[in-house]
């Protein structure tokens, strides 16, 4: 079995027309088996964050070690991540920025991913900086803000391609069992 493979049940109320003879709503109950999903919300402000925090050291060492120019400090940087990230992150699940935000690299058996692919995400997560827009409409109480569009980036797509999952510390051993319990049955 595998991470992509999971599916968790739930249970949808949808009200109806109807009431009981209290005059309380009367509500349907459909199950539906969704997709698993490992990830958390607000995972791609963390990312960002966290390949930031992977480069600084790297960057701060070649500028002001070897007395590079900034962007050819920051070309070094950025390879030196590439390389020391796919490494960290097939020994150990995570990078040094990943570890600060409690994160991990899962491949889609549940286990660290293998180097190639390590560096196959790590090569395709400089295409992720694609850009969602969404509307915000404030309630009609909220007087104090005005409605906008918010812009956040997209940063799916290489765990999408190579199927690995970014997934808290503390949500490996749920998966683990989900995993194992699958495999059983």
């Amino acid at each position: 079995m595998r991470i992509s493979e999971l599916k968790e049940r739930r249970i949808i109320r949808r009200a109806t027309r109807n009431f009981d003879s209290e005059g309380k709503r009367i509500y349907n109950e459909f199950e539906y088996d969704f997709p698993y999903n490992p990830t958390h919300k607000g995972n791609e402000t963390e990312r960002l964050f966290a390949k930031i925090i992977d480069l600084i050291p790297f960057f701060l060492i070649i500028r002001f070690g070897f007395h590079e120019l900034m962007i050819v400090s920051l070309f070094f940087s950025i390879v030196c991540v590439l390389i020391f990230g796919s490494l960290s992150e097939t020994l150990w699940g995570t990078t040094l920025g990943k570890k600060i935000f409690r994160l991990k690299v899962l491949n889609d058996n549940g286990n660290y991913p293998n180097i190639l692919k390590s560096l196959q995400r790590n090569l395709l997560s400089f295409a992720n900086f694609t850009p969602v827009f969404t509307d915000f409409v404030p309630g009609p109480n909220d007087h104090f803000n005005d409605p906008s569009t918010n812009i956040s980036l997209s940063m799916h797509l290489n765990n999408k391609i190579c199927k690995t999952f970014i997934v808290k510390e503390s949500k490996i051993p749920e998966i683990k069992k989900l995993l194992s319990e699958k495999k059983l049955a």
